[in-house]
Parts: C-alpha cells; structure tokens; sequence
C-alpha cells in the first residue's frame, strides 16, 4: 500500500487498510504476492472515480476446518454485471469493450494475478452488484503451519 499511496492521492481516491491482528501468517513469496496485491490495488485504482473509496480488508477464515488468510479490495468505482465474475480472469478479457488499452490496461492483470495466487495455494474470486456498485477481489491462502 506504501508504495501506491501516492498515486491514490494525486487522483483523489481514498485507500484504506482494514487489518484484522489475527489474520494468519501465510508462507508465500513475498514479491510475487506484492505483484499480485499490486495488479488488484492498479486495477481498483484505474476503476473508482476521484472522490472514490478502495479498502483492503485482511481478516482470519477457515477453509474445509483450516485456517486461511483473507484478504480483500473492495473499491466504489465501476463494478461489472455479475455474470461476468468468472471471465474477468480470461487472457486480454474486458468486461467493458469500449475500454482500450490506455484506458483498462494490458488485460493481463488479473490473468497474472489469479496465477500467483493459484500458485500459491489460494483462490482468487471477483464479485460485483452490477455497473456502478464498485467491485471486490478476495483472495484466500492457506495460513502457515
């Protein structure tokens, strides 16, 4: 978050961290981890408007009666239609087609993201109310043992 605060502030949107002290450690690496929270937070940044909110959410879960690390973005910005969730992780996919790559991006970053976090174990998910209700990454990896 350090290092992408700067660019949250010249384009006036707010980025908040939402910690939860027990969120479990995660045995990972930690700069393909940092690529992929970076791919999220660019992607919440270039889709939430000035004035906007972008909230990373760490928290404690359990998966199948294991402990998990979640973590989430949630951002005010652009939302998608729902149905579009599970293509949004598609190479060179974009849920709007009038965007261009100036304007979304290499339509990459999440194909990338999703693979870092496959690799490490995780899942990766999107979920939105539809156009104009902001979206939210979450992202589950298996705690440390």
């Amino acid at each position: 978050m350090a290092a992408i605060r700067a660019r949250y502030a010249a384009k006036g949107v707010r980025l908040t961290l939402d910690a939860d002290p027990e969120t479990p450690t995660v045995n990972a690496d930690a700069g393909r981890l940092s690529e992929a929270l970076g791919n999220l937070l660019d992607n919440a940044l270039r889709h939430t408007p000035p004035g906007g909110t972008v909230t990373l959410t760490t928290r404690r879960g359990s998966r199948f009666g294991h402990p998990i690390a979640e973590l989430r973005i949630a951002d005010t910005g652009d939302g998608f239609d729902p149905k579009e969730a599970g293509r949004l992780f598609e190479r060179f996919y974009r849920a709007d087609a009038a965007r261009t790559r100036s304007t979304a991006g290499s339509g990459i970053g999440l194909t990338i993201t999703k693979a870092i976090v496959n690799a490490h174990g995780g899942t990766l998910r999107a979920r939105s109310d539809g156009p104009g209700h902001g979206s939210t990454f979450q992202i589950t990896l298996p705690a440390a043992t």
